[in-house]
């Protein structure tokens, strides 16, 4: 390989994080020992967890990890720290611009419901991108466990916030559980607002399901995706039309998607054209903020520093960010690039 920059300086923008799983590990100790909240073996000492997702119980043990995640955050403070720390772990990591996604009925019975938690994350994250530097959205998820008019309500919900904050609206959770189709209306209203539509599709199901979230939700963005690598038709479509995925490659391999970094086809996705944003997915549960997943890719695959500079080119081609952001982010690729002084 040629030279080797710092993974860490490259400007990025970071479309896969999720609200409750970029909280950093010490918040979630300190917070569940102020509260006398008992943490699982998995969650202190064999952290980060030894995660598998490649069958029921697998995801099982998955969930219940992230639930007790969640239950720590008792506060508005708690949220409003969750905010701004993954604000300044993605800046030292430089990111120039995150879409955080949140679905607020997961916090809305503690918050006063899911309007006012919807208010309390993005004045978090007002304050955080003041605080930060950071361009900050956000992206409400809705939960594909739940019943499709619970996405419904979340969907009308996000389209009272366009241009307030929420740039898109999403549906996550395991994509073996349901039938995606269902949630086509949701999808609707929020299409109808102009908000960016962002299904999950493509990890722990294969091309069949990226089918339905093109057909059924008109996905614009692909939460994973990586498994279109699997039918080159498929990835194909998804190039002519523009759709980004949304790769995240140490969680595909902690889940059991892939067997290890080297097995995750971003070469194949690359050669056919289709446009990429690594994401980091839930740091909390798998160990591995953004550069992480840059450097890991580029371990995998022998990857250039051009090439590494075209995947953070990318990540804001497929965001919402301002373009004042995505042009300063553009020059200040261009000066990583120049920099030699910055190559090992």
């Amino acid at each position: 390989m040629a030279s080797v920059r710092d993974a860490h300086s490259l400007p990025k923008a970071h479309l896969h994080l999720h609200f409750t799983g970029s909280m950093r590990h010490e918040t979630l100790l300190e917070l569940a020992e102020r509260d006398g909240i008992h943490l699982p073996d998995a969650l202190v000492a064999e952290w980060p967890p030894q995660l598998t997702a490649a069958d029921e119980k697998g995801w099982f043990r998955f969930q219940r990890l992230y639930d007790v995640a969640r239950s720590v955050l008792r506060t508005e403070d708690d949220v409003r720290r969750l905010v701004r720390e993954a604000a300044e772990d993605d800046v030292a990591d430089g990111g120039r611009w995150l879409e955080i996604q949140v679905d607020p009925s997961g916090y809305g019975a503690r918050f006063g419901g899911i309007t006012a938690f919807t208010d309390l994350v993005l004045d978090a994250v007002r304050d955080a991108s003041e605080s930060t530097g950071l361009g900050m959205a956000v992206v409400i998820a809705a939960n594909r466990t739940r019943h499709p008019l619970d996405a419904r309500t979340l969907a009308r919900l996000a389209s009272q916030y366009v241009d307030r904050g929420v740039v898109g609206f999403g549906l996550s959770n395991d994509e073996r559980r349901g039938s995606t189709s269902d949630f086509a209306h949701a999808f609707e209203i929020a299409e109808r607002a102009g908000l960016l539509l962002a299904p999950h599709g493509g990890e722990l199901r294969g091309p069949e399901h990226i089918r339905t979230c093109l057909d059924a939700l008109h996905a614009d963005r692909l939460g994973h995706g990586v498994r279109a690598a699997e039918d080159p038709d498929l990835l194909a479509r998804i190039v002519d039309a523009g759709v980004a995925l949304e790769v995240c490659p140490v969680s595909n391999v902690a889940l059991g998607v892939y067997s290890d970094l080297t097995s995750v086809p971003l070469p194949t996705l690359l050669a056919a054209g289709a446009t990429i944003a690594l994401g980091a997915d839930d740091p909390l549960l798998f160990g591995s903020r953004l550069a992480g997943q840059y450097a890991t890719m580029r371990a995998a695959h022998d990857l250039s520093d051009e090439q590494l500079a075209e995947l953070a080119r990318m990540s804001f081609r497929a965001s919402r960010a301002p373009d004042e952001v995505r042009k300063r982010a553009d020059a200040d690729i261009d000066a990583w690039l120049a920099d030699d002084t910055a190559a090992g």
